[in-house]
């Protein structure tokens, strides 16, 4: 009784008074503290007991796996199976154990447990065959998910959303629209886990679509769905939409427990992506308990936006909030130093890495300094904090920052060697290519120009054509590089004609980076300059 009311220390004082204890009198005190995740007590107390059965190792097992514990919750079974009365396992035992096996995306040991039901004749009934549905598509093992789906008589809603959601999971989305579709029932989950699918696949307008629907069928998306949404709104910029569904969250809000730390954390990282900096910080300010993603997305938020000091400022907020920075905090703090110059500022922020909060700097922040530098022209810096870094020389990030410098600063002779070790690292990136072949072409470079450009052909390359988008009374205009297909194109090209006008009546000339050779077209240029 004390031990189901969670008296656990009143539950070993009246089992220390007994004077017979049976298994029973065990079994019960032993699931006491793996319920309270007392498990040195429990292990000891297992250890002890003169006679251990199946129902002692599955509280343990069960326990260790609902607290996290998961490699030591299978180290228990591999225990119970060594046992010398040689327990035979039952549903529980399994359910726990592949549960923990697909924590860990441990799928040989999965199979292994497969093979032990199968010698000790387990019957497998509906929610044990969930429970390996839901562990094979975890640990990737999509062919043996699909084959225990076809092996069961009867099927309930979870079967049919635990395939959903393994076909999602390894981008196969056809064949999760597939079984999606032929699902009886659909609930929350299902939905939640195509919609997260998609999202996660950057295919956010039909994870879009897909949540319109689930509205219209009138099924109510819980706060995973919106995280996901959130998601595919921030991939694609598209602030109407993701103002809608913040409008919804606030509806809904009342009715169900939407208002927790993973719904804002999105609704501040979507705002943050779409440039609203202003409803981001308001609704940061609004967290009563911010955790270090909701410091991190804000201190991302306006570096990506081109607000450094903001971001900063932020930063050292946090600091003193002692909340520990981790290794995105300090990608977004050094980006704010490369956007607004801070060289020195920018260099105490990576010693602090290691010295202060013991993280080690990664490849990509080793690149943001590459980048910092290279802004300010500091280009042989730059270079040798390539040869420093770990890995730096094979490391393409640090490689481009310094070429793209290059070609701002008009570096000849870096900018070749930057271009020799990306054609090495990466020999099918054209950008790379097209990159060197406009730095030449600055330099006025002719026919090392055009001799890049032939190398790519000879190799079969092509630059994808760069595009942007942008959201207008929640319609998407899209616009591609040298193209011409959108139907306000003529007014477009007016409005830059005219900005440009307004640009040398202030005093700034346009740069033209050579990128175009003698005998183009000048017309081209002429439109705009």
């Amino acid at each position: 009784m004390y031990s189901k009311f969670d008296e656990i220390k009143s539950a070993q004082k009246v089992f220390d008074e007994l004077h017979a204890k049976n298994s029973h009198s065990w079994n019960i005190l032993l699931s006491g503290y793996s319920r309270h995740g007392q498990f040195g007590s429990a292990c000891n107390l297992l250890d002890k007991m003169p006679s251990r059965n199946l129902v002692s190792y599955n509280s343990l097992i069960s326990g260790l796996s609902q607290h996290g514990f998961y490699k030591e919750s299978i180290s228990m079974f591999k225990k119970m199976l060594n046992e010398r009365h040689h327990l035979v396992i039952d549903g529980c035992t399994v359910v726990s154990v592949v549960g923990a096996c697909a924590c860990l995306g441990a799928l040989k040991m999965l199979c292994q447990v497969h093979g032990f039901m199968i010698v000790f004749g387990l019957k497998l009934d509906l929610i044990v065959y969930n429970a390996l549905i839901d562990a094979y598509g975890k640990c990737g093992g999509l062919d043996a998910a699909f084959r225990i789906f076809n092996q069961m008589n009867e099927r309930d809603v979870i079967s049919w959303t635990s395939m959903v959601i393994a076909y999602a999971k390894v981008s196969r989305l056809e064949d999760a629209c597939r079984v999606f579709n032929e699902m009886p029932v659909k609930n929350t989950v299902s939905w939640t886990g195509l919609i997260t699918g998609f999202a996660q696949n950057n295919r956010g307008n039909e994870a879009l679509n897909l949540f319109r629907l689930m509205l219209e069928e009138g099924v109510q998306p819980n706060a995973y769905t919106f995280v996901s949404v959130l998601s595919a709104c921030a991939d694609l910029a598209l602030i109407g939409n993701g103002k809608q569904i913040h409008g919804h969250i606030i509806r809904v809000g009342s009715r169900h427990d939407l208002s927790n730390q993973f719904v804002f954390n999105s609704l501040i990282d979507m705002y943050c992506k779409c440039g609203n900096m202003n409803s981001a910080k308001l609704l940061f300010d609004r967290i009563h308990e911010k955790d270090v993603v909701s410091w991190n997305s804000l201190i991302t938020g306006f570096a990506q936006n081109g607000h450094g000091e903001e971001s900063l400022n932020v930063f050292r907020m946090m600091i003193q909030a002692n909340v520990r920075p981790n290794h995105v905090t300090f990608l977004g703090a050094l980006s704010a130093c490369s956007h607004t110059g801070l060289v020195s500022e920018g260099m105490r922020i990576f010693d602090l890495m290691e010295k202060d909060f013991g993280l080690i700097p990664r490849s990509d922040h080793y690149a943001i300094l590459v980048d910092l530098l290279g802004r300010k022209n500091r280009l042989e810096e730059a270079m040798n904090i390539i040869k420093k870094a770990p890995n730096g020389p094979d490391y393409t990030g640090m490689w481009g920052a310094l070429l793209g410098a290059c070609r701002v600063h008009g570096n000849l002779g870096l900018a070749m060697r930057a271009a020799e070790a990306l054609f090495e690292l990466e020999p099918e990136n054209a950008a790379r290519y097209v990159m060197l072949s406009n730095v030449y072409a600055a330099a006025r470079r002719w026919e090392d120009s055009k001799a890049v450009r032939r190398l790519m052909e000879e190799r079969g390359l092509r630059k994808e054509a760069a595009y942007s988008w942008i959201e207008v009374r929640n319609v998407r205009h899209e616009f591609f590089s040298k193209g011409n297909g959108h139907s306000r194109i003529e007014k477009i090209c007016e409005m830059i004609v005219m900005l440009v006008d307004h640009m040398k009546d202030v005093g700034y000339v346009p740069l033209r980076d050579g990128t175009l050779f003698p005998d183009e077209n000048e017309d081209v240029v002429e439109r705009f300059y």
